[in-house]
């Protein structure tokens, strides 16, 4: 269905300039100009040189993509090499509305290496194409390519360091919507992406919406975090050409291969933890989202708690604490 046979519930409430909110100026052929460049984090490979408890480097993923990752260990495990027992790999996948921000973006870098530290793992961020200069599913396909190249990487850091067999899937916000298409498309690929194996699925906040609105996107639409009119230009300039907010890559519970799709993530036995808080507009389709995964049979954790806003972890590092320890744990128990 096209965007322009929307029902009169789909009309967007916020009364925030969305275009100023995202900082963006569309193109004619296009494409967007980014008016503000978010600070960014250099890496800090060193052992020698960095005295931080994280070491993080650079390697291109896809040249031609111009996509590359960014690699975050413990300075424990580099001093304890040889001995050291290889660390659980983590996958982490940015937010961003799929339009801004990167790998190297301050507040991504500064969260996968406090969970570096406090998960004894190998983080691993991937820097995907952005829209809409590459629509969705372009990420999709960057978050599984970057998972056929870390199964037999001849990177030293994750040769060394890494157990592949224990690799947990996450996202926050866009990139736990990520995390979940990654994850359906990995579950086809199961033998083709051996000795990598996924443990676990783990969708921080994640981004998913739809034509007809929610009572929190409502009760929420002009949240300063998260405005609905703001993520209604995201999945404009995210989705293809042509398709709605009903589309599978933004509703999952509606898409035509729904049954289908969550009945693959049951058989492949992956556990799904989602986290979210009920000052995030996106709330009651996260809930949705996990009481059908629950009555499809996934093996579902959902911790949503009240208060904070989309993505607080990320904004506010202190509050990240009980995020850490709940994924923590989550870890630990399918490993």
């Amino acid at each position: 269905m096209s965007s322009d046979h929307e029902n009169k519930n789909s009309i967007s409430n916020s009364t925030v300039d969305a275009k100023d909110y995202l900082k963006i100026v569309p193109n004619p052929d296009g494409t967007i100009t980014r008016l503000f460049q978010f600070p960014s984090t250099p890496t800090a490979p060193d052992p020698t040189t960095n005295l931080s408890p994280v070491l993080t480097k650079d390697v291109p993923l896809n040249p031609t993509r111009h996509t590359w990752i960014r690699i975050f260990l413990p300075s424990q495990a580099m001093q304890n090499h040889p001995t050291t027992k290889k660390l659980p790999l983590v996958v982490y996948y940015h937010g961003g509305g799929f339009i801004l921000l990167s790998a190297s973006s301050c507040m991504n870098h500064d969260f996968c290496s406090k969970m570096a530290a406090e998960f004894a793992a190998v983080v691993v961020s991937v820097d995907y194409r952005l829209a809409p200069e590459h629509r969705l599913p372009a990420a999709y396909e960057d978050a599984v390519e970057a998972l056929h190249w870390m199964k037999s990487a001849e990177e030293t850091w994750l040769r060394e360091f890494c157990d592949v067999s224990s690799c947990f899937l996450m996202g926050t916000s866009a990139g736990g919507n990520i995390t979940y298409h990654a994850g359906l498309r990995a579950s086809s690929a199961v033998d083709e992406l051996a000795p990598l194996k996924i443990r676990g699925l783990i969708l921080h906040h994640p981004f998913f919406g739809g034509v007809r609105r929610t009572a929190s996107e409502v009760r929420l639409a002009n949240n300063p975090i998260l405005p609905l009119s703001g993520s209604d230009l995201m999945w404009e300039l995210a989705l293809p050409i042509g398709v709605d907010r009903d589309h599978g890559y933004c509703n999952p519970k509606d898409d035509d291969k729904s049954c289908e799709n969550f009945d693959r993530i049951r058989v492949m036995g992956w556990p799904v933890l989602v986290i979210g808080c009920d000052g995030d507009p996106l709330i009651d389709r996260q809930v949705e989202f996990v009481e059908t995964l629950k009555k499809k049979g996934v093996a579902v954790v959902a911790q949503f708690h009240q208060g904070d806003y989309h993505g607080v972890e990320l904004m506010e590092l202190s509050k990240a604490k009980e995020l850490f320890v709940l994924v923590k744990d989550f870890i630990q128990c399918n490993n």
